[in-house]
Order: C-alpha cells, then sequence, then structure tokens
C-alpha cells in the first residue's frame, strides 16, 4: 500500500505537532513545483535551540518497505528540514543516505568515539553539543548547511557529495543507498505536498550568479533583526549590482520616508539607520518558477526599467546607501511564489549555494 494511503489522518493528527516541534514551513503545502522546492525558511533560531532537548519525530508515520515507523519519522525530519532550508530534492536524497548509512536512521544515542544522531556528528569536531546532534532537526540543518558550501554538490555522485560533508573512513558506502534513499524521500514528498522536481533540478533555471562580490555582513532574520528579510552584502559604494539571475523587472523605485512622520526622505541623499525607513532606490525582478529577486538602496537611480527583460549578470544598478542604511552595501533578497512581500522571502544564502552561487565567496 502506497505511503500516502497509510498516514492520510495520521498526517492530520501530526501536522500542529510537526509545525511546532520542528518549525517546518511549508510541511503540508501543496501547490507548485517551486513552492514545494524553495519552501519559506522560518526565523532564526526557531528550530535549533542550543539548550532545546531533543525533539523526537512523528509518532505515527507508517512503516515502509524495510524502514519501520521511527526510521521514516526521522527521514521525514530531514526532508522537511532541507525543503525548508530551499535545497533542492537532490540534497533531500543525499541526507537521507548519509543517514541511512551513519545510522540506519536510528537517532543514536552513541557510536564510535563521540559520534552521535542521524549523521553520527562528532560534538568534537565543533558540530554541537551531543544534546543538539540528537535533534533530527538541528543534525538536519547541520548536514544542509555543510553540503551547500561545497561548489557543485548538486553535479556530483551522491557518495562524493555525502563524503564531502562527512569525511568518513569509508567514502564509498554512502553510494549503496541512493535508491532506497530515493525511494523513501519521493515517497515522503508525496505524502506531504513537497515536489520531487528537485532531483531534477528544482524547477529553478539558471544560471545563477552572486549580485555583487562582498561579504555577507547582516543575516536573514537574525535574532536581533527578526524582520531582516534578506541579507546585507558589505560592498563600496559605486560597486556594480548585477541581476542574479535572467528575468523580467517587476519594480524600479525610490522607497525612502521619515521613520516619525512618514513624509518623503528622497533617495537624492544618504539614509539612516535611525531617522530613515524604506529600501531606497530598489528593483525587483520576476524569475521563472515564481521566483524573485530584489536588490535595495542603490546610489542612484537604477540603469533598468519596468517590465524590461533582464540577462544573468547584467548591470542593473550600483550600491549606495539610500533608504534605511547605516552605509554602503546592497541587501539582498529572494521570494518564492512570487510574493514580493515578507511572507515569500527565504533565506538567500542556502539558496545561493543550492545554485552554484554561493555568496560572499569568489567564483
Amino acid at each position: 500500500m502506497k505511503l500516502r494511503s497509510l498516514v492520510s489522518v495520521a498526517v492530520a493528527l501530526v501536522a500542529v505537532f510537526i509545525l511546532c516541534a520542528g518549525g517546518l514551513g511549508g510541511f503540508l503545502a501543496g501547490g507548485s513545483a517551486t513552492a514545494g522546492c524553495v519552501p519559506m525558511v522560518t526565523t532564526a533560531g526557531s528550530t535549533s535551540d542550543s539548550t532545546a532537548s531533543p525533539s523526537g519525530p512523528p509518532l505515527l508515520w507508517p512503516a515502509f518497505g524495510d524502514w519501520d515507523s521511527d526510521q521514516v519519522a526521522n527521514a521525514a525530519a530531514i526532508v522537511t528540514t532541507g525543503a525548508r532550508l530551499g535545497l533542492p530534492a537532490r540534497g533531500w536524497v543525499i541526507a537521507v543516505a548519509t543517514a541511512m548509512q551513519e545510522s540506519a536512521l536510528r537517532n543514536l544515542a552513541g557510536g564510535d568515539r563521540d559520534s552521535v544522531g542521524l549523521f553520527q556528528q562528532r560534538p568534537s569536531q565543533g558540530w554541537g553539543t551531543p544534546a543538539q546532534l540528537q535533534n533530527p532537526v538541528y543534525a538536519s540543518e547541520r548536514f544542509f548547511g555543510t553540503l551547500a558550501t561545497i561548489r557543485g554538490w548538486q553535479a556530483m555522485p551522491l557518495t562524493e557529495a555525502a563524503q564531502a560533508v562527512q569525511v568518513s573512513a569509508f567514502p564509498d558506502a554512502y553510494a549503496t543507498w541512493e535508491e532506497a534513499a530515493t525511494q523513501l524521500v519521493t515517497a515522503i514528498a508525496d505524502t506531504t505536498g513537497l515536489s520531487t522536481d528537485g532531483l531534477a533540478g528544482c524547477g529553478v533555471t539558471g544560471p545563477w550568479t552572486q549580485p555583487v562580490l562582498a561579504p555577507v555582513g547582516s543575516g536573514f532574520r537574525s535574532s536581533d533583526r527578526p524582520g531582516h528579510d534578506g541579507v546585507d552584502l558589505s560592498a563600496s559604494r559605486g560597486a556594480i549590482i548585477r541581476a542574479a539571475s535572467a528575468g523580467t523587472v517587476r519594480t524600479v523605485r525610490c522607497n525612502a520616508v521619515h521613520a516619525d512622520t512618514g513624509a518623503d526622505w528622497g533617495c537624492d541623499r544618504d539614509g539612516d539607520p535611525a531617522r530613515t525607513r524604506g529600501c531606497g532606490w530598489y528593483v525587483d525582478i520576476d524569475h521563472p518558477g515564481g521566483l524573485l529577486t530584489r536588490y535595495c538602496h542603490m546610489d542612484q537611480p537604477p540603469m533598468v526599467t519596468v517590465g524590461q527583460p533582464i540577462a544573468v549578470g547584467q548591470p542593473i544598478g550600483i550600491v549606495g546607501s539610500t533608504g534605511h542604511s547605516s552605509g554602503p552595501h546592497l541587501h539582498y533578497e529572494v521570494h518564492r511564489n512570487g510574493d514580493a512581500s515578507p511572507n515569500g522571502a527565504i533565506d538567500p544564502v542556502p539558496f545561493m549555494a543550492a545554485q552554484n552561487a554561493s555568496l560572499g565567496i569568489r567564483p
């Protein structure tokens, strides 16, 4: 019997538990391929509190093939965490296959030397505390976070990508589990409404490139800036801003107002972090698959117009400090489902890494 039919009632019963215990935005979301491949990322700190006790997997997942209920639930925690972080489905398969090899999808309290959890990550090597690493969501976040930094991982054989993360003494063993992991990930995604289009590229067309080559400063929805819906790239004034991917210009606007009165501040001068609100001179670009990118605080009117087709890497403006800004930088956002509001924003760092265009890293 298909996994979907076995859990049709169970999913309804555990949905609230899953969303609360794991913060897994989009777990039950249906809709387009892009919605499944590039889901909402939750506010930083919502799933990986350093003092949190292990959050047990859903109790009502049925067995699937050779995997019992607990093993399937652990795989589901990996899959939905990868989806929430914006990793394409190929990454979910790599992670599940890795956990199959390392722990047989058991959340182990111990292992070789000080290894812990689904991925047998070692506290002594900086992966986290034992308590953190027995939290399937935290352990998965750490795995995916490392995977996303590996240039070209999507095109690697599964065993090479897994080994690049794990640095195992048995680097070829991961390949054994690719077929089983693909079947289990597909079944979980089918049940939860996540698209498996990511197995063939996540529906994201390319190529993609960094809008500017600069270090990442303030991050996405950090604890001190929970309303920060993008990342700040610390480029110097006058640096060329380039379109991250091909698309069509949706918005060209000056958005800068007095914080106290709402009166127009204008974009003919720099903004102020306390006295000004708004994105300054900014551009929104629509991309295939329902994606949207935003580029804020430009120094002068953008080089593009609404409705203009844009090529990847095409200059669209220059770095400045207009609007709500404390100094020259590019504020860069990525949104899903064509939703330009905060509801559509996802973390650009893992998303861009998944497109082989990691922010702040020289190509």
